[in-house]
């Protein structure tokens, strides 16, 4: 059956958008689930990206380094768990002092300063990854200070810019932003690592095809195949580059529209905007 032979089909709906027809929805009810009004207010909306950029970057950071630790440098599941439990450790300190601090210096330093910092994090994981654990564990702390400063107080600046009835509304808008941060990275991050060490290994003479689905697939036959292991190994970290450069990309411009959107929120301004 053609759209147009469908008596629900109208010129200008989208077909099979959910999203949109939930979006339509809720603007006509009196009382919706979701009023999108409330994400006009600048330091909400910082709020909810900090959110999901920040478990982006977590999620992407500790999913292709313990994959890449176990795999080409032959860490054990619980070595590996243990390396990049250093962004968590490196977290603590700062989010329990952007909460202490944050009614002296704003939302603007803590949010938008600490995606920046973990910028920085990101960029000496990518650059020393191969070279010097002690360099990667430096870089995964700093990073999770940025980050754990960022997160303590995206929820001050998603519960406090929006009307007490719209309380409920807030949190969960905040707990999704953290969850699609995540499932972002672990779907987006995932595939393109498989896709950039499927595409730029370097097979051995007579290496069977099937060892560029996956490092995995590629180990398990690396005992009939000299120079295998070395060839996925050096594609599998190539992919490992590649991901970790969108990775700190992607914080970058999490640092730069979080920074955009509380430029009146620095020191000593208002935590909140005035709701009705």
């Amino acid at each position: 059956m053609s759209r147009r032979s469908c008596p629900s089909w109208r010129p200008g709906w989208p077909p099979q958008s959910g999203g949109w027809a939930f979006a339509r929805r809720q603007r006509r009810l009196p009382d919706p689930l979701l009023d999108f009004s409330i994400f006009r207010n600048r330091a909400f909306l910082a709020g909810v990206l900090a959110a999901g950029f920040s478990l982006f970057a977590i999620a992407g950071i500790q999913l292709i380094t313990t994959q890449r630790f176990q795999l080409v440098e032959g860490f054990t599941p619980l070595r590996a768990g243990l390396l990049v439990a250093a962004v968590a450790l490196g977290a603590l300190p700062t989010a329990m002092a952007g909460g202490a601090t944050l009614h002296r210096i704003g939302l603007l330093p803590i949010i938008a300063g600490g995606l920046a910092l973990s910028t920085v994090g990101s960029a000496l994981i990518l650059l020393t990854f191969d070279t010097s654990v002690g360099l990667l564990v430096t870089g995964l702390l700093i990073t999770g200070a940025g980050l754990g400063a960022a997160m303590s107080v995206a929820s001050s600046a998603i519960m406090g810019n929006v009307p007490a009835r719209r309380a409920g509304m807030a949190s969960s808008v905040e707990e999704v932003s953290y969850e699609f941060g995540s499932l972002i990275a672990v779907a987006l991050l995932g595939s393109l690592l498989t896709s950039v060490y499927t595409a730029t290994i370097d097979l051995p003479a007579g290496a069977p095809d099937s060892a560029r689905d996956s490092l995995d697939s590629a180990l398990a036959q690396a005992g009939n195949h000299p120079g295998l292991i070395d060839a996925a190994s050096t594609a599998f970290d190539g992919a490992y580059s590649t991901v970790m450069v969108v990775v700190t990309a992607v914080i970058a411009v999490g640092a730069i529209m979080t920074g955009v959107l509380l430029r009146r929120h620095g020191p000593g301004s208002a935590l909140s905007t005035p709701q009705h």
